[in-house]
């Protein structure tokens, strides 16, 4: 794959998340009821740097869960003959709870629905947002987020590509023609 176009660079990804963190605080009246659970694997990672910028402006101490979705996938038999699972780690009771999941990249709307339908395993919460740093357009479920880091028109042929810190080294966003 070669890249095609780089979107989003470090200071961009900080000022992004900054902003989602004051309208998370500002549509949910405060962090007193809210919880944030990161879809693996790059979504755990924003979930957490959300977190600081939240409990930054709102000097609260706020939960942290990791969703792992890969058994609730509706393709799951096409990945492979053994999908890797990961660990959940939710260590909170999410009931009535005002959820923020967390993604990376909104694309066709099957990896939400899949981790709402993970979520259900733990709790019913009051209200579930979602947040992702990229929405790309394509739906093929009626999902919408909540909070949007940046919408980036694609064609199918492209792959938005979410570069983070703790996992590949650098903070950047690209686009890849496949």
């Amino acid at each position: 794959m070669q890249q095609k176009a780089k979107i989003l660079d470090k200071e961009a990804i900080k000022r992004i998340l900054s902003r989602i963190a004051h309208e998370i605080l500002e549509k949910n009246a405060g962090s007193s009821n809210l919880c944030l659970v990161g879809i693996r694997n790059r979504g755990i990672y924003l979930a957490a740097r959300l977190r600081g910028y939240v409990e930054k402006i709102d000097s609260k101490s706020i939960p942290v869960g990791i969703l792992d979705i890969t058994l609730y996938r509706d393709d799951l038999t096409q990945i492979g003959p053994q999908p890797i699972v990961h660990k959940t780690e939710i260590k909170f009771d999410i009931t009535d709870k005002n959820i923020i999941l967390v993604d990376d990249v909104l694309y066709t709307g099957r990896t939400i629905r899949a981790a709402m339908d993970a979520l259900a395993d733990f709790g019913r919460p009051k209200v579930i947002q979602l947040a992702v740093l990229i929405d790309r357009g394509h739906r093929e479920l009626p999902i919408r987020p909540d909070y949007v880091g940046k919408n980036i028109p694609t064609n199918i042929h492209e792959l938005v590509d979410v570069r983070l810190d703790e996992v590949d080294g650098c903070d950047e966003v690209v686009i890849l023609e496949k």
